[in-house]
């Protein structure tokens, strides 16, 4: 089952037919051609958790200091300090 749609926005419009344009095809060719490119791209990108990890390992692989943090710098820094 088919369903159509309307590009309502004149800049999408011409966006797409200029797409179209370049490319030698209709505008549902230059649509499908472009979200197609997309989908792909965004797939071949790592994902938010997949980036996170990697910085997880990033860090746990640093070498460790030794030195203990000083817990009322931290407190005064997050406006906790105790009067």
């Amino acid at each position: 089952m088919s369903m159509a749609f309307h590009v309502r926005d004149p800049e999408t419009d011409t966006l797409v037919r200029e797409l179209a344009r370049k490319r030698g095809v209709g505008l549902t060719e230059a649509i499908k051609q472009a979200v197609d490119a997309e989908l792909k791209r965004d797939a071949a990108e790592p994902t938010f958790l997949e980036k996170l990890h990697a910085l997880q390992d990033r860090v746990a692989r640093r070498p460790k200091s030794g030195l203990k943090a000083d817990k009322a710098f931290f407190d005064w820094l997050s406006g906790q300090e105790d009067d």
